[in-house]
Parts: C-alpha cells; sequence; structure tokens
C-alpha cells in the first residue's frame, strides 16, 4: 500500500502544513482587499458616478446609493446571504462526505471573483460591489469545511496548537501579500503605473494568490469518508434541509455548547468591532475623541499587527497547553478589556502615537490567540460527522452578528458626540464573555457529545 493510499491519520505534519496553508491562501483576501484597497477604490468610482446626478447619489440597479456607502451595503448583504445558506452548505457537507470538494468549489469560486475585481473600472464600477458579494459569500462557506477539518486532522490533545498555528499562517500570509502590495502602491509612479491601474492590480493579486497557495491545500488534505450516494428522488439541497431541521432538534441535547456558542456571540462580537473601528479611531481629529494619526503611519501600525498576531496566535497556542483552552481565552478577554479601557482613557498628549503602537501590540497578541482557541475549543463540543454543520453555526455567529458591536459604537458616537465612550462601551461584550465562559463545562459538553452518540449507535 502507497502512502497515497494509506488511510488518513490524525497528527499528520505534512497534512497539518496543507490545512494551515489555506489560511495562509486566503487571508489575502481578508486583508488586501477587505482592509485596505477595495473600500477606498470603489468609494472613489462611485463618487465619480454620483457626479451625474444632483443628489450626489450613485445608482445601483436604480437604486440610489451614497458613495461612501456602496461597500458597507455589500458587506452587509454577503453577510446575510451566508447566514441564509451557510448551515445548508454544511448539511450538504457532512451528509454527502464531500468537504474537500466544496472547500475546492467555494475558495476557486471566490478566487476568480477576486481576481475579477481587475476588470471593476469607472464604467462599470458596480460590478466591484457584485464580485464582492460573491467572493465573501464564498470565502465564509470554504471557512465552514476549512475549520470542519480540524477534528479530522488533530486529536484532542493537539487542536488548540494546529488551530493557532492556522491562524498564525494566515497573519503571515495575508500580511506578506499586503506588504507587497503596499510596496508596489508606493512605488507606482516610479514604475509608471497610474494609480487606478496600481490599485485592480493590487486586488486581483489576492485572488491569484488564494488559489494559488489553495493548491497545497488541496494536494495534502485527505478525504476522510468515501462520498454518499443521494436517496432516490432526493436532491442535495433536499437532503440538507432535512438533515439542518434534524440538527436543530438535536443540539438542544448539547446545552454546554450552545452556551459556548452564546459567550462567542458576544466576545467575537467585541473582537470584530474593535478591530472595524480601529482606523477610524486612529484617523479621527482630536476634537472628536480620535488620534489624529496620519495615514503613512495608521498602515504601518496595521502591517505590525499582522506580524505580532503572527507570533501571538503561537503564543496562545502553547499557552492553552499550559493552562487549558478555556483559561487561555478568559486571560484573552482580559486583556481586550484592558485594551479598550485604555483606548478610553489614555492615549493622550505628543505620546499618543507611540501608545497606539503599544496598544496596537497588545491587539495583535491576543487577536488570533483568542480567536484560534476559540475554534479549537470549539471542535471537542460538536458530535463526529456533523463538524461541517456546526461550524456554519459558529461562522455565522461570528457573521451574522457582527452589527451589533458597530451599532453600539455608532450609536454611543452620536449620543456623546466622541468617539472615546463609544469605543469603552464595547466592554460590554468582553464583560458579558468573562460573565458567560467561566460557565460553560467543557467536559460536560464533551461528554454530552459521546454519550449521545453512543446512544444513538
Amino acid at each position: 500500500m502507497t502512502s497515497s493510499d494509506s488511510p488518513p491519520v490524525v497528527n499528520d505534519k505534512r497534512e497539518i502544513f496543507g490545512w494551515a496553508m489555506y489560511d495562509w491562501a486566503n487571508s489575502a483576501f481578508s486583508t488586501t482587499v477587505g482592509t485596505v484597497f477595495l473600500g477606498p477604490y470603489l468609494a472613489s468610482l462611485a463618487a465619480n458616478a454620483a457626479e451625474a446626478y444632483s443628489d450626489g447619489m450613485a445608482r445601483f440597479l436604480g437604486i440610489p446609493v451614497a458613495p461612501d456607502s456602496f461597500v458597507p451595503y455589500a458587506v452587509s448583504f454577503s453577510v446575510g446571504m451566508q447566514v441564509l445558506f451557510l448551515p445548508i452548505l454544511g448539511a450538504i457537507a457532512d451528509y454527502s462526505h464531500r468537504r474537500k470538494q466544496l472547500l475546492q468549489l467555494f475558495a476557486t469560486l471566490g478566487a476568480l471573483a477576486t481576481i475579477g475585481l481587475f476588470f471593476v473600472t469607472q464604467s462599470i464600477w458596480w460590478l466591484g460591489g457584485v464580485l464582492f458579494v460573491i467572493a465573501n459569500l464564498a470565502f465564509g462557506a470554504a471557512v465552514v469545511f476549512y475549520n470542519a477539518y480540524l477534528p479530522d486532522i488533530a486529536s484532542e490533545d493537539q487542536r488548540d496548537r494546529v488551530s493557532s498555528y492556522g491562524w498564525a499562517m494566515g497573519y503571515l500570509g495575508g500580511g506578506l501579500l499586503l506588504l507587497f502590495n503596499l510596496v508596489f502602491f508606493q512605488m507606482r509612479e516610479k514604475l509608471g503605473v497610474p494609480t487606478d491601474l496600481a490599485v485592480r492590480i493590487n486586488l486581483a493579486s489576492a485572488g491569484v494568490w488564494w488559489i494559488g497557495f489553495s493548491f497545497i491545500t488541496w494536494a495534502r488534505l485527505r478525504s476522510r469518508r468515501a462520498s454518499r450516494q443521494l436517496p432516490a428522488g432526493e436532491t442535495y439541497a433536499s437532503v440538507g434541509f432535512k438533515q439542518l431541521r434534524h440538527t436543530l432538534k438535536e443540539i438542544k441535547n448539547f446545552p454546554e455548547t450552545l452556551k459556548f456558542l452564546l459567550a462567542y456571540f458576544l466576545y467575537n462580537d467585541g473582537i470584530q468591532t474593535v478591530i472595524a473601528v480601529a482606523a477610524t479611531f486612529a484617523a479621527a481629529p482630536l476634537a472628536r475623541g480620535g488620534l489624529e494619526i496620519d495615514q503613512g503611519t495608521l498602515t504601518m501600525v496595521i502591517l505590525m499587527i499582522q506580524f505580532v498576531a503572527f507570533g501571538g496566535a503561537l503564543f496562545w497556542g502553547k499557552l492553552a497547553g499550559w493552562v487549558g483552552a478555556k483559561r487561555s481565552i478568559i486571560i484573552s478577554l482580559v486583556i481586550w478589556a484592558g485594551v479598550v479601557t485604555y483606548a478610553y482613557g489614555g492615549l493622550k498628549g505628543d505620546s499618543r502615537v507611540l501608545q497606539f503602537w503599544i496598544l496596537g501590540a497588545f491587539i495583535a497578541l491576543v487577536m488570533g490567540g483568542s480567536q484560534a482557541i476559540s475554534r479549537s475549543l470549539f471542535a471537542q463540543m460538536v458530535p463526529e460527522g456533523q463538524e461541517a454543520e456546526y461550524y456554519s453555526f459558529y461562522e455565522i455567529s461570528e457573521r451574522g452578528t457582527s452589527w451589533v458591536g458597530p451599532f453600539l459604537f455608532g450609536l454611543m458616537n452620536q449620543v456623546f458626540g466622541s468617539l472615546r465612550p463609544a469605543i469603552f462601551s464595547l466592554i460590554f461584550f468582553f464583560a458579558m464573555g468573562l460573565i458567560i465562559l467561566p460557565f460553560v463545562d467543557v467536559e460536560k459538553a464533551i461528554a454530552d457529545v459521546k454519550a449521545y452518540q453512543a446512544a444513538k449507535s
């Protein structure tokens, strides 16, 4: 029997590296497209299109759209589509045993849509929003199947380390491409490349990076079960809906898993909101409670965070091994609470830029670790063979509730007229996580899953 024919095993270093390389591959979309280049580019194109109308609004399918709101609307719509479709796709993946094939399908779809951003010019500016919706929906779907592989490739005692390794590779891969793209963008005039073309090249590069490095994942990640054929008269969609209905009835048997998901809903919303609003807070004028940090410095801080987060994610994997996964998450939430508290009361005077660098390093230290250990801890609380379904709930908990934190931030800023109280209000999410998470009984969650599966067999 050759190595390619041998049955898959857990803790295989070659397969774990291949799995982690998908994080390296797809993180380019998050950093280059989502964080830096797409928003300003599409906003400028939409603003130019809006000049043709007296109300200052661009038109998408005849609907008036504020230029600066076009990308946020696209994000919101794509997240809504994920909430609708990810649970069904997870159920289909678990029933059919085609996780790898579905990972390949959606990664390819997302990467091709991202490469298509190269063709977004002034005359078809709206195409950027359409392609982003497709890419972001595919990104979320592929992550569900990627996460669902974690229990297959790593034993329980290795999942914290492996999950942290994947997050670390994501920060490194996404950070490296962003660094290359920023250098290219700064040198565009010397190279004789127009600004809009430089942006489009950078956007497309994220898709090339995504699909190119995904081939390493596809070559090394191995299917765990033989594909299951559909019953007569059924489609994958009908089977997926039936399986999802069954899972929604079944999940009540796992109260500790539900309790963990509730805690994750809350504290992860706080994490995502801090990440989303940090640049706004840093760049805003002092009179509005901001820091007045220039764009060049802010870009360098973003790069620093990417690379420090690489080491932070690896460190948190070790910390989970020393003190346990749940305790390591609790420690991270204490640090997150300290970050928003200091952002409210500190960061003043002439040293505020240096203080922001230091605060950014603390964010980087806990950013990947808290999310990586949450992913691996959740892997121990779900039934075997239904990982994709449960990770679809996990994924939409990250994306489907991501409007709550930004809404609270925006509301507090409007009420108080300052970003300082707004960012301090986010301590609510970390406090709620710190209240609920200690009461999650991880051992009981694992025992409940095993007892339920034993009763079924």
